[in-house]
């Protein structure tokens, strides 16, 4: 599925190929909720790297999280893309597992499929004020899920 996104000014505009588009990774933790929460969590897609396309590439700015703190704190090397005219988080790409490209659900303009569950992360960092409310098959997780977001589109059948 091709999925068209932007930021809230319009100075950046991408489009990427997505073959697992069900927005359904509820991620807690406190860089995702602080660089691109909304209700404090951010939705992350999977894409792929080599389809992702860019318009208004001078205005993105990358932002690598610190992990750890005192003397274990170091750069993540996941690279977050955020506009910088206008602050929004626009996706996320790790050297790690470079054919992926992760956008946030939030910049996407293409309409998503409507998820059938949905995976809380994190939950162990999310901040005391976020009231989770997990619907009946809804998975949750103080960390990671055991599930990549390829293998819970490929458990469900909802890949395109």
């Amino acid at each position: 599925m091709k999925l068209d996104g932007s930021c809230h000014c319009g100075a950046v505009h991408f489009s990427l190929e997505c073959a697992h588009p069900y927005p359904f990774n509820l991620c807690y933790c406190s860089i995702c909720r602080k660089t691109a929460g909304g209700g404090g969590y951010a939705i992350n897609l999977g894409g792929a790297a080599e389809s992702l396309e860019v318009r208004g590439e001078d205005a993105v700015g990358v932002y690598r999280a610190v992990m750890g703190t005192g003397k274990a704190a170091e750069p993540s090397p996941a690279e977050r893309r955020f506009c910088t005219r206008c602050g929004s988080a626009l996706w996320v790409w790790d050297p790690r597992w470079p054919e992926l490209v992760h956008p946030f659900a939030s910049a996407i303009d293409t309409p998503l499929p409507t998820p059938p569950e949905r995976v809380h992360l994190m939950l162990g960092s999310k901040a005391p004020w976020v009231e989770v409310t997990p619907g009946a098959h809804d998975q949750c997780y103080d960390e990671y899920p055991r599930e990549s977001i390829a293998e819970w589109h490929r458990r469900l059948d909802l890949e395109r």
